[in-house]
């Protein structure tokens, strides 16, 4: 049974002279309200004094006429740090940074529902009827927004209570997923799908443009990137969740990967990946588990022997030979299907139960391979 959520949904606004200008009036401020919020949580905490959520947003009542901006703008962007602090209290988040020329705010958040839009424009609090470009809306309750300035333009941001759409099965398939920076991802099938390099493709028109001080230029080659690695994600999300009933993901450490191979981690968002995985799978009612990627590449998927290659040495070694039980294997093939043996909890003794040996290659087996693909009950 699948129930209501809030889903995020962007409409590129069209705004006038006068909108534009105030809004881009709001930034500097709100950026200061932001930096306010920041420093006293981080002093007071030190002092022992912490604010509840209510406490904190009341900060600055009475400060509306004086800024010129609505108050619940306000009471939303010390909402906003609040809740950044106590996720890096929890250890779910990194310390919140401050907004400067550098790292400016970008968004303005507007905490009060909203009404559907209506001949082409929809009513903000503060800045009055603001057209956008044409496009379907979902149906359900608009609980709030967010305003977003990108190097393309002005986006409103809605958060809207509605059903979503189940993601139709087409196949009820047990996957396993190794990701990788020189295919995108290999599955537990053989099959390789290629890595698109967003990135890599604008790389030097990106230089050029940070050579030249553009700026602009240089923030819009980044946003078109990331454009193209998020429709790429989504459409690859939806295709596995149709496709199979259980995922096995490698859970990788990125960030200490990133540390020898940045730019190659960064292009791949394989963190988007997995993220657009864990929301769709529930939608379409597929099982999402994240083995960990010890030994996956060193183990054999026939015999479980650790013959395969190690050290930084061994990344030049892609295809190899099990010293146990002879069997060949493509190194990222013989990982993603490490993950699907890990993942769905199948031990090397579970699988020799169903009459594999090792002198059988495992993936080879009729009867293992019928019940991977749900063909066997």
């Amino acid at each position: 049974m699948i129930v209501s959520t809030v889903i995020q949904y962007q409409l590129k606004l069209r705004l006038n002279r006068r909108q534009e200008k105030l809004l881009s009036s709001w930034l500097p401020i709100l950026g200061s309200v932001w930096n306010f919020g920041l420093r006293k949580i981080e002093l007071n905490a030190r002092d022992k004094i912490y604010f509840s959520a209510r406490d904190f947003h009341n900060l600055l009542a009475g400060h509306c006429e004086r800024l010129g901006i609505p108050s619940h703008t306000i009471q939303g962007v010390l909402s906003t740090v609040h809740m950044s602090w106590q996720r890096c209290f929890k250890g779910l988040a990194r310390k919140p940074r401050l907004k400067g020329m550098r790292r400016p705010l970008n968004s303005i958040p507007f905490p009060d529902p909203m009404r559907r839009p209506k001949d082409g424009k929809i009513g903000i609090q503060g800045i009055g009827r603001v057209g956008f470009h044409k496009q379907w809306i979902p149906e359900g309750r608009i609980k709030c927004g967010r305003i977003v300035k990108r190097a393309s333009g002005w986006y409103l941001c809605l958060f809207i209570d509605a059903q979503p759409k189940a993601i139709g099965r087409i196949a009820e398939a047990s996957v396993g997923i190794d990701p990788g920076f020189k295919d995108l991802v290999t599955l537990s099938t053989g099959e390789k799908l290629s890595h698109p390099r967003e990135f890599r493709k604008i790389e030097k028109r990106f230089g050029q443009a940070q050579r030249g001080w553009n700026r602009h230029l240089a923030n819009r080659l980044q946003e078109r990137a990331k454009n193209r690695r998020r429709d790429r994600n989504h459409k690859l999300s939806r295709r596995l969740v149709a496709e199979n009933k259980t995922i096995c993901f490698l859970k990788d450490n990125h960030r200490a990967i990133a540390k020898r191979f940045g730019k190659s981690v960064g292009d791949s968002g394989h963190g988007g990946l997995r993220i657009m995985l864990s929301y769709k799978s529930l939608i379409g009612g597929t099982e999402l588990i994240f083995p960990e990627n010890r030994n996956s590449t060193r183990t054999c998927s026939t015999c479980g022997a650790l013959t395969g290659p190690i050290g930084l040495a061994g990344l030049k070694v892609r295809e190899w030979y099990c010293g146990a039980c002879g069997a060949h294997h493509e190194r990222d093939v013989n990982a993603a299907r490490n993950a699907l043996i890990s993942g769905l909890g199948w031990s090397h003794e579970k699988v020799h139960a169903y009459g594999v040996t090792s002198e059988i290659p495992l993936w080879e087996h009729q009867t293992l391979d019928q019940l991977m693909r749900g063909i066997v009950p």
